[in-house]
């Protein structure tokens, strides 16, 4: 089925993560800890089909607040699709920089009220579950740090993706640096040609003039490769003299 991701089209079945169906399609979602539930930077608002997706886990539980809840606030690296139908998604960054552009004020006033409240009331039980989660070997230390890492990569992976995207956008100010380049290019060569053209018929008049000579001197029988002997202004027909060689 289809689900959108920041208005972005991604298919998916059921039983996919939602983070990792964002990643398999380019489609923005944050990743800081590589999944490991304790960053909020895959934390994104479901604005349709949230009876499509898995209950609140306990690391959910621990960083949101009800507030964000009751918007649809979910982490992604959490939040499995389990039902088939629309889903509709909209990151953190996405859906601050709709506000933004928006210039919806009020709407940013909110979202900071929000957002401010949320850090305040659920850090220490945020913190109490990471340390619970260590204790009990859910969370390894080791294991997040290669999932940090594998969080990194992809974010390095996705940017050059969004550059590739925005390439179009580029393509005028390429366009003048190319033909630019052109120019001087063709500027170089104009300038060259006739240096180029005075060495070339220096050349071509010292071989003519050796291959006449030896024209003269062997008598019309020898020439140089590519040139026509001529003796006493009489085309030759055999231009080398034949030699014969038996072996006994």
């Amino acid at each position: 089925m289809i689900i959108y991701i920041n208005d972005k089209p991604c298919e998916v079945a059921a039983g996919d993560l939602l983070l990792q169906a964002a990643q398999r399609h380019n489609a923005h979602i944050g990743c800081i800890c590589g999944g490991n539930g304790i960053c909020q930077s895959c934390f994104v608002y479901v604005k349709e089909g949230a009876e499509l997706l898995s209950p609140p886990s306990d690391e959910e539980k621990a960083f949101i607040s009800d507030k964000l809840f009751q918007e649809g606030g979910r982490l992604a690296c959490q939040t499995i699709i389990t039902g088939e139908g629309t889903i509709r998604v909209l990151t953190r960054a996405e859906n601050l920089r709709r506000i933004v552009i928006g210039l919806n004020v009020p709407g940013f006033i909110t979202y900071a009220q929000t957002i401010g409240f949320n850090v305040v009331t659920k850090l220490p039980g945020g913190a109490a579950n990471l340390v619970s989660r260590v204790r009990e070997g859910k969370l390894n230390p080791l294991d997040s740090i290669g999932k940090i890492a594998g969080g990194l990569q992809y974010g390095a992976g996705l940017a050059v993706h969004t550059v590739m995207e925005a390439i179009p956008v580029l393509q005028a100010p390429v366009a003048l640096v190319s033909g630019a380049l052109q120019g001087s290019g063709s500027l170089l060569s104009g300038a060259l040609q006739a240096p180029v053209s005075l060495i070339s018929g220096a050349a071509g008049g010292i071989f003519n003039a050796a291959s006449g000579m030896l024209c003269t001197v062997s008598g019309g029988r020898l020439s140089l490769p590519g040139s026509t002997c001529t003796s006493g202004n009489t085309p030759q027909t055999k231009a080398v003299e034949s030699v014969t060689i038996r072996v006994k």
